[in-house]
């Protein structure tokens, strides 16, 4: 019996040393316990193998038997350490925040120092998405802004390329960049100036079909499109997934903005615009000419609108209209409000039909 038990202690070690799984190792064991276990059942008393190893099977079975019965207590012990431990800690956090690392620490520093900002405001910016629709005029200096401000994610749907046309305002991209895609462009550039943000690329136009998808992942969305069919559909969709919207528009040296969020009490774009213009009727910045700096201007109001919502800092445009007139240099504010015959939000934000100043172009 002694030499069946050293042996299987030569097959334990001579597998440790050739690194074979445990679980091998204990399946060779197990077949040559069978093994003398039926030599003593089959084979006749007295035969050579038997008495070799211990001329009955009663102490193999005992000693199996014991071993079995350890075997169970283990596994019974650790799956009651592992039940005991399932109901007294505490499930780890879905998403667990991440931390702030030490250069984005002294990076955000200027906004950390702000009281309506803080810490919590920058840790609200870092865990925000936000949208931007268009890469181009108002889209360059807003996605500047918010991935300098440290947005966690931007998404930026453009279906256009840079074009040599566009470098005169459209100050993310470059001349290196003509003929790229414009969300391309822009995600270079975006991360060039933080590594630390992520930035989602969708090289295509907004489309009815997969715009409430898109707009699903993001919880603010900001409007720098150049069409009123996209205007519409993107206040549409907004509507609908319950989103706020940022949009503003531009034309020669004239501006407007506003934060269009009927859920939470403020008008939609179309309660403010409820027809969309006859084609023709209002010119594109390629018909009309548009200054330079005029969308950086304006896009930096959109940025900071945003910056303000997501920190919950300060007065919000949701509700006014502001204008922007670069050439006078003037600005003034419209007071809006919901229309209860809006096709869009059918004015849930609040009261009764107000009469707006007409849109502009991008």
């Amino acid at each position: 019996m002694a030499l069946v038990l050293m042996t299987m202690a030569g097959f334990w070690a001579l597998g440790a040393v050739m690194r074979v799984p445990s679980r091998m190792r204990w399946v060779m064991i197990g077949f040559l316990y069978l093994a003398v276990v039926l030599a003593h059942l089959i084979l006749p008393p007295g035969t050579g193998l038997r008495v070799a190893t211990g001329n009955s099977a009663a102490p193999w079975l005992v000693l199996g038997g014991l071993a079995a019965l350890g075997l169970t207590y283990g596994r019974g012990l650790a799956w009651l350490r592992a039940r005991h431990s399932a109901k007294t800690t505490p499930p780890p956090s879905a998403t667990p925040p991440t931390r702030f690392r030490p250069a984005e620490l002294d990076r955000y520093a200027r906004h950390i120092m702000l009281r309506e900002i803080g810490g919590p405001g920058q840790r609200a910016l870092k865990d925000a998405r936000v949208l931007v629709i268009g890469a181009g005029g108002l889209g360059a200096p807003v996605l500047l802004y918010l991935a300098g401000a440290g947005v966690g994610t931007i998404g930026v749907i453009d279906g256009d390329v840079v074009d040599n046309s566009n470098l005169q305002r459209q100050v993310i991209h470059s001349d290196a960049s003509i003929g790229m895609a414009k969300v391309f462009s822009a995600a270079q550039t975006m991360r060039a100036l933080n590594p630390f943000i992520a930035v989602e690329c969708y090289n295509r136009r907004l489309e009815p079909n997969m715009a409430a998808a898109l707009f699903a992942d993001y919880d603010l969305i900001m409007d720098g499109s150049d069409n009123f069919a996209t205007r519409y559909l993107v206040n549409r969709t907004a509507v609908a997934c319950g989103k706020p919207l940022i949009s503003a528009a531009i034309t020669q040296w004239e501006g407007q903005i506003s934060l269009y969020d009927p859920a939470r009490g403020g008008p939609c774009y179309q309660c403010l615009f409820p027809q969309e213009p006859a084609p023709g009727t209002v010119p594109t910045c390629a018909e009309a000419g548009v200054a330079a700096p005029l969308p950086g201007v304006i896009g930096a109001m959109m940025a900071l609108e945003a910056v303000k919502h997501l920190t919950q800092a300060g007065q919000g445009l949701r509700g006014r209209l502001m204008l922007y007139d670069g050439l006078y240099s003037e600005s003034r504010m419209i007071r809006t409000t919901a229309r209860a015959d809006c096709p869009a939000c059918h004015g849930q934000g609040h009261a009764p039909e107000n009469r707006p100043a007409p849109d502009t172009a991008v």
